[in-house]
């Protein structure tokens, strides 16, 4: 897999998780507006647990794969 690939899935997975932390530590009404699940009008004080887990989850999945594409690979004797 090219380097520049590998850049990317690293900063992807990274944004993905600081995605995930933020739908966490904020409240629906105090996400940013380009955010999915924004509530302008104060539609409670919930937060989205399953957006901000499913954020975090594609981004470790994202790192782990472009950890194992880094790897050599090993040759078949």
């Amino acid at each position: 897999m090219p380097g520049f690939v590998r850049v990317v899935l690293v900063v992807l997975g990274v944004l993905a998780v600081i995605v995930g932390v933020i739908y966490l530590v904020e409240p629906v009404h105090s996400l940013p507006s380009f955010f999915p699940g924004h509530a302008s009008g104060g539609q409670g004080d919930g937060h989205h647990h399953f957006r901000a887990y499913a954020a975090i989850a594609v981004g470790i999945v994202l790192v782990i794969v472009a950890a194992v594409a880094r790897r050599p690979r090993r040759e078949a004797y």
